[in-house]
């Protein structure tokens, strides 16, 4: 399996450090996965539409949006 490398802010490894009960990788794998979901469902509605491309930028945008507050959910969850 391939490995990715991060950087992170002191206070970001601070936290992490207050919560090693959480495995990160796992975390940070499952906000990827979740990510490429959305960029493919993104792109099947796209194949199929008829919306000009700011609609679709405004579309996206919403899906970055909705990815990181999911992400922020599921860090929050994998916390408890």
């Amino acid at each position: 399996m391939p490995n990715i490398t991060l950087s992170i802010t002191d206070e970001m490894k601070s936290g992490m450090d207050r919560h090693s009960e959480v495995r990160w990788s796992n975390a940070v794998r499952a906000i990827i996965e979740r990510k490429l979901r959305d960029f493919e469902e993104a792109e099947r509605l796209v194949a199929k539409s008829r919306l000009a491309a700011g609609d679709i930028q405004g579309i996206l945008g919403k899906v970055n949006r909705e990815t990181a507050a999911h992400a922020k959910r599921l860090l929050h969850e994998s916390n408890c």
